[in-house]
């Protein structure tokens, strides 16, 4: 299968992990960035591939998108705490959209949403960003990571 490809996007070496996906030009705010691909299956054989659902992408209840293709460019676009980028399911199919604009050279990001479970240490985040919680979650579970922190202190 081809590669996906974008207008807006280039592939090079990032600081936050190994590859990332950089802005070839400015990206307008509400952009349809890239569409995540891959293998379309059940959620309990991307259990069974991946085990944490690294590149799975919940599609519905019963379907999920294995993104672990050499064709979906969109699999190299890093975590983030301050993301540029959000995921949004479209009439079947995952977009990255762009949710501010993003300058040439500026590295795209989205919050890959991971929910907060006993194994959320082994996802440090490496973002870099001033937002920073240290671990790649959900930012609606940055409170649960916040009193589990405390509770590890006292």
């Amino acid at each position: 299968m081809k590669k996906t490809t974008s207008p807006y996007i280039t592939v090079k070496r990032s600081g936050i992990h190994r590859k990332g996906v950089f802005a070839k030009k400015d990206i307008p705010e509400d952009t349809r960035v890239i569409e995540y691909v891959g293998e379309k299956v059940t959620h309990t054989e991307a259990d069974r591939r991946t085990g944490s659902h690294i590149y799975a992408f919940i599609l519905n209840k019963r379907y999920c998108i294995d993104g672990n293709v050499a064709y979906n460019t969109a699999r190299n676009i890093n975590h983030s705490c301050d993301p540029n980028c959000e995921v949004d399911i479209i009439r079947g199919h995952i977009w990255i959209i762009a949710i501010k604009d993003i300058k040439k050279g500026e590295e795209l990001s989205y919050n890959y949403n991971f929910e907060f479970d006993e194994d959320y240490k082994d996802h440090p985040c490496k973002c870099g960003s001033k937002r920073c919680i240290g671990y790649i979650l959900d930012e609606d579970d940055w409170p649960k990571l916040k009193k589990a922190k405390k509770k590890t202190t006292k």
